[in-house]
């Protein structure tokens, strides 16, 4: 039973490892953006469907958000034009991506947005999507 506990425990402070680590914690500056997380809207998504994701943020003051970029590991982004969206009391925008194939895919996702008069980019999320058949 002490192995199986150690195994879990040890899964568990790495989960918290990883899942903080994307995500910086210091205060936002004037203008800046940061994402938080990503949810496929509605039930699941379906091979070579176009599907929409909502991006969870925060920011400090109102940045103009350009577009939202996505990739999978190993290849080029492609970015979107992006729609602000609510969900409850949280700050999100979403994004409408393009059908994909069959299976689970990991998904990264990076925003660009004004701040001081120029482009930057936020911090680097990821989330996995099943992708399923029609």
């Amino acid at each position: 039973m002490k192995p199986l506990l150690a195994v879990l425990m040890g899964g568990a402070i790495a989960l918290f490892v990883f899942s903080c680590a994307t995500v910086p914690k210091e205060p936002l500056a004037s203008d800046e953006l940061r994402l938080l997380s990503m949810d496929v809207v509605g039930s699941g998504v379906e091979a070579n469907a176009s599907f929409a994701v909502n991006v969870f943020f925060e920011a400090a003051g109102h940045p103009e958000i350009k577009r939202a970029c996505f990739y999978e590991p190993g290849e080029e982004p492609s970015c979107f034009d992006v729609s602000l969206a609510t969900s409850g009391t949280k700050r999100a925008f979403q994004v409408y991506l393009p059908g994909v194939n069959v299976g689970p895919h990991r998904v990264a996702c990076y925003a660009e947005y004004m701040r001081n008069g120029e482009i930057r980019k936020t911090n680097v999320i990821t989330t996995q999507i099943s992708v399923g058949r029609h």
